[in-house]
């Protein structure tokens, strides 16, 4: 498959992603929430934020925050209770891997041989021992061994094994994330969940995250275990807002402004939900959820179920979505995010 090529609306999208925020304001103990004047001059309408809250409460959403110029702009919900955000844990680990290759620790044209890296049986032949580190990452290894804590859709659309070679084919694939989580443990020589804490949540002030969040899920399929966080509201959205400035903190570069902006370019074409880059979902010419069309450069991290981290950089945003999936059966589709998102664009002056 070919990388694509950015078109010059895409260049400039970028451009604006990665320009200086008139003002780079970052939440300090605890959020700070914008008055109704503020509201009102970073050009927001209180009522059209009504009709986004209103029609989430017609959903299963457990918690909602919007955040702009680093403050609250509207949230309901418990947006301090934990949920599991389920696949936003390779968001996390993603920009971990950042400050890791930063660091000199990782390598990304690293193979899976090199790094020893195998599987139970079958195991790897020297094919698919050839996929690099920043193909995990991009998700386009070529493995299809069986792999851990995956849904029966992902199962069922895993291609053949052997089907093809590393780094031609994007397909969305746990043994890549869960592999690449037992590299990085290999590489930083410290567990995902003590990494994050030391390393992104304690400096951008996380109010409730805990290594005790973190839990290792293991099994028969394969030695690569996941990695699920439990996470609130307001903890994904420091996260959420790190990314926004680029993985800068007060002053202080977290994660490297460059792993940043190729984190969130899209390698691979992802069908209705754009691109793909470094386990992250990226916007393409407006295209990433149903119903909506995002400003170019915007870009999200998922979890099944509704769990969204969506950031908006030319809009100086983050929304973060919550759904109680520890109750059975409970979820809130893409489509319905995508109307959540719609309305709160609109409810922007120039929406």
């Amino acid at each position: 498959m070919t990388l694509p090529r950015l078109s010059p609306p895409a260049f400039l999208a970028l451009l604006l992603m990665f320009a200086p925020f008139a003002e780079a304001h970052f939440p300090g103990r605890h959020w700070e929430t914008l008055s109704a004047e503020e509201v009102e001059a970073a050009g927001w309408k209180e009522d059209g934020l009504d009709k986004a809250q209103e029609f989430a409460a017609t959903l299963k959403t457990e918690a909602v925050m919007i955040v702009t110029r680093g403050r609250i702009l509207r949230a309901w919900g418990a947006v301090d209770q934990k949920f599991n955000v389920h696949s936003i844990r390779k968001s996390f680990l993603s920009a971990l891997c950042g400050i890791q290759v930063a660091e000199g620790r990782m390598d990304l044209n690293a193979t899976m041989g090199q790094l020893g890296i195998d599987d139970n049986e079958p195991g790897l032949t020297e094919v698919e021992k050839g996929a690099t580190v920043l193909q995990l990452l991009q998700a386009r290894s070529g493995v299809y061994h069986p792999a851990l804590y995956e849904t029966k859709a992902m199962k069922a659309r895993r291609p053949v094994r052997f089907s093809h070679a590393p780094g031609t084919f994007w397909y969305y694939n746990n043994w890549d994330f869960n592999a690449l989580g037992t590299i990085y443990e290999k590489s930083a020589q410290a567990g995902i969940y003590e990494d994050f804490q030391r390393r992104i949540a304690t400096l951008v002030g996380m109010e409730d995250y805990s290594v005790k969040d973190g839990r290792y899920v293991t099994g028969k399929d394969s030695i690569h275990r996941a990695y699920p966080f439990r996470m609130t509201a307001r903890d994904m959205a420091r996260f959420g807002l790190l990314f926004l400035r680029q993985g800068k903190w007060q002053g202080r570069q977290i994660v490297p402004a460059a792993w940043v902006r190729d984190s969130v370019t899209a390698w691979s074409k992802a069908g209705a939900s754009g691109g793909y880059g470094y386990l992250w979902w990226v916007a393409q010419n407006g295209v990433h959820y149903p119903g909506v069309v995002l400003p170019g450069g915007s870009y999200s991290a998922r979890g099944a179920g509704g769990h969204h981290i969506v950031v908006i950089p030319t809009m100086d945003l983050v929304v973060v979505h919550r759904v109680n999936t520890d109750v059975p059966g409970r979820s809130v589709e893409s489509r319905q995010v995508g109307e959540l998102l719609r309305l709160i664009l609109a409810a922007h002056k120039s929406g």
